[in-house]
């Protein structure tokens, strides 16, 4: 049912992701070291990737890593 292709893209910019330095790579290494799953994790940090393409492409704006939203 799912779409192989996309998730294996996923599954590359999620591993991509904890090798370079960032809020993610310390996301996964603080919840391994908690004794988590690393698959777990490794769908986490997929999950927080998709939320954050959908609010950029929502919002019509490029990512900016300290993003802060504006009040109305």
């Amino acid at each position: 049912m799912a779409n192989k292709t996309m998730k294996m893209l996923l599954h590359l910019c999620a591993t991509s992701a904890i090798r370079s330095k960032g809020e993610l790579q310390d996301y996964y290494l603080r919840k391994t070291t908690e004794g988590k799953n690393k698959m777990l994790v490794l769908n986490a940090i997929r999950n927080k990737l998709v939320l954050r393409i959908f609010a950029c492409v929502k919002e019509n704006r490029k990512y900016k890593e300290n993003y802060k939203r504006l009040l109305a």
